[in-house]
């Protein structure tokens, strides 16, 4: 058992663990990000080098990914809430940050 010296720190490493595990841009995975643009993306975005074709009408992942102050969790917390022109994916907070994961390795 801990004693009462030792709670305060028992009591920290709990609140650590549960910002850590509550962060998904912490863990998010650029290879499931990869595969939920080329599932969700590609129709309209340029989301890697190999693709052959997209619209004009918005940006390639790679130029979002230069953008000044250009930030993963920004573009998960957009991804949650997307505007008019883009689909509704239903996406899960762990799915935006994979894809935000893998915007950011185009920088």
């Amino acid at each position: 058992m801990a004693g009462p010296s030792r709670l305060p720190y028992i009591r920290l490493g709990l609140m650590v663990a549960a910002i850590v595990a509550a962060t998904p841009a912490l863990s998010a995975d650029a290879n499931n990000g990869e595969r939920l643009a080329h599932r969700w993306c590609e129709a309209c975005h340029l989301v890697s080098a190999t693709q052959r074709s997209a619209t004009d009408q918005v940006p390639p992942f790679g130029s979002i990914a230069k953008i000044p102050g250009f930030d993963a969790a920004k573009i998960a917390l957009f991804l949650l809430d997307p505007h008019p022109k883009m689909p509704n994916m239903g996406l899960s907070r762990t799915e935006a940050a994979d894809l935000a994961a893998y915007i950011v390795t185009l920088k």
